[in-house]
Parts: C-alpha cells; sequence; structure tokens
C-alpha cells in the first residue's frame, strides 16, 4: 500500500478517534472541541478548516444533547423565546467574522481560542459557587434586556469559534434566577443548537456559493459517526467517571495545547 495511502488511513483514524474522545467529553463536561480541533490541525489543515469541519462534526451531539434534555424545557418558555433570538443573529455574525478572517490572521488567533476556551472551563466551578451566593434576582425588562445582549456576545464567539459557551451560558442562566441544573442546561443545549445551527449554515453557504474547501467532508463523514458513539459511550460513563475529573483533564490537555500553539506561532 502506497505510504500516502497509509498516512490518509492513519489521519482519518486520528480524527475519529478524537472524535469519538469529543463526543464522551460534551455529554459528561462540555469541551470536546478542545481535543477535536487540535487533532484536525495537527493532520495539515488550517484553522478555518479545522475550525468548520470540527463544528460540522460534533453538532449531530449537540442534537442528541437537546434530545436527552427536551423535558427538562418545560416551564421555561419565556426563557427560549427571548434568549433564542440573540442566539441565532449572533451565532450568524460571529461565523460570519469567521469566514472573512484571513487564514493567517485566524492562525495568529489560534492559540488565544484555544486559551480563552481552557480558562472558561476552568472557572465553571468557582463561578457556579459565586453565582449560588448570589442567589436569584427579579427579572426586570432591563435586566432581559442584558440577558439577550450578553447572549448574543456569547452568540458571536460561538459562531467563531465555540469551545466554552456552556459555562457562559449557565452562568448567565444563573444570574437570571434559574436553579434546576437540568432545566438550565436543557435551555444551555437547546441555545448551542441555535448557535451551532446557524454558524453550520453560514460555513455550508460560503462552501457552496463561493469559497469551497473549509469543509473536508470525508472527515465529517467519519468524525460525526465517531462523535455520536462517543456520546452515547460518554453518557454511560459520567456517574463512574465524574464532571469534575473529566473536566480537570480537558484543562490540562487546553492549556498544554494552547502553550505548544503559542510556542509554535510565536516563538518557530
Amino acid at each position: 500500500m502506497p505510504i500516502a495511502q497509509v498516512t490518509t488511513v492513519l489521519q482519518v483514524a486520528t480524527v475519529m478517534a478524537a472524535a469519538f474522545v469529543a463526543g464522551a467529553i460534551n455529554s459528561i463536561a462540555g469541551g470536546g472541541t478542545l481535543v477535536s480541533f487540535p487533532a484536525l490541525l495537527g493532520i495539515g489543515l488550517t484553522g478555518q478548516q479545522a475550525n468548520v469541519t470540527s463544528t460540522l462534526a460534533l453538532w449531530p451531539g449537540s442534537i442528541g444533547g437537546f434530545w436527552g434534555h427536551r423535558e427538562d424545557l418545560v416551564g421555561i418558555r419565556e426563557f427560549a423565546l427571548r434568549l433564542m433570538p440573540p442566539s441565532l443573529i449572533g451565532g450568524a455574525l460571529g461565523a460570519w467574522l469567521m469566514l472573512v478572517t484571513p487564514q493567517e490572521v485566524f492562525n495568529q488567533l489560534v492559540p488565544w481560542l484555544i486559551l480563552v476556551a481552557t480558562v472558561l472551563l476552568a472557572v465553571n466551578d468557582p463561578v457556579n459557587k459565586i453565582l449560588k451566593k448570589l442567589g436569584s434576582h427579579d427579572r426586570t425588562t432591563g435586566w432581559w434586556i442584558g440577558a439577550m445582549i450578553f447572549q448574543f456576545i456569547v452568540g458571536i464567539y460561538g459562531g467563531y469559534f465555540g469551545a466554552g459557551i456552556g459555562i457562559l451560558m449557565l452562568a448567565a442562566l444563573s444570574l437570571l434566577g434559574l436553579t434546576d441544573i437540568h432545566q438550565m442546561n436543557g435551555l444551555k443545549n437547546l441555545l448551542a443548537l441555535c448557535i451551532n445551527g446557524i454558524a453550520i449554515f453560514a460555513f455550508l453557504a460560503m462552501e457552496f456559493l463561493r469559497h469551497p474547501g473549509n469543509v473536508q467532508w470525508m472527515i465529517v463523514g467519519f468524525m460525526a459517526v465517531a462523535a455520536g458513539l462517543g456520546g452515547l459511550f460518554g453518557s454511560h460513563m459520567a456517574h463512574r467517571v465524574g464532571r469534575k475529573t473529566v473536566r480537570i483533564g480537558v484543562v490540562s490537555i487546553g492549556f498544554i495545547l494552547s502553550a505548544w500553539y503559542f510556542y509554535k506561532t510565536y516563538a518557530v
């Protein structure tokens, strides 16, 4: 078998393994992009190709997460109706900004994006403790406007890169007075589905209409299957492993990867 063909098989196997792990991590603690995105960079994809391909490949897992929590959305229809529009608009704007960012600039941003996502995951527990002490607030008109603006900003970041948006949304929902973690996770999954879904629509529109080449279709198919299986595996392992253990592992990987990409981008 030619060396190039062997390399291709090894690359597909590598990204499938990364997608499986990412799907499992997302179902347990969140942050799977910190595994799938660098794996795609590692096989030679550009930053934008890796970002688009990873988003497409992991999105089916978001659908599964939303469907699994769909019953928890009962009673919070007002939250969904108010926060979905800024999620969609922000996600579309973030995706557009990513697509128009010059490839060289985006590659320069990669270490920073990984670092920001890692920090967001790292501060998850401390932030939640602080928010619990603050308690719930009356949801005045001004409070809702602030929440919608914040969700719009989260949507922009989510459409542009996306890793770590879960903690941002959980923090906002806590400040709005939600205390049921199942309801919060259900709404978070719905809003993430909106952000990533509109971003994917923008990515595909650009792929077919103007600049093809960002989506690596064969890789997307293999990764989507692996991510789905990883999500199922993660749902079974969640109670055995624990969210805290997984989060510590992902955060550690994130800091190591960000340090490597800072060195690779700015020191070499």
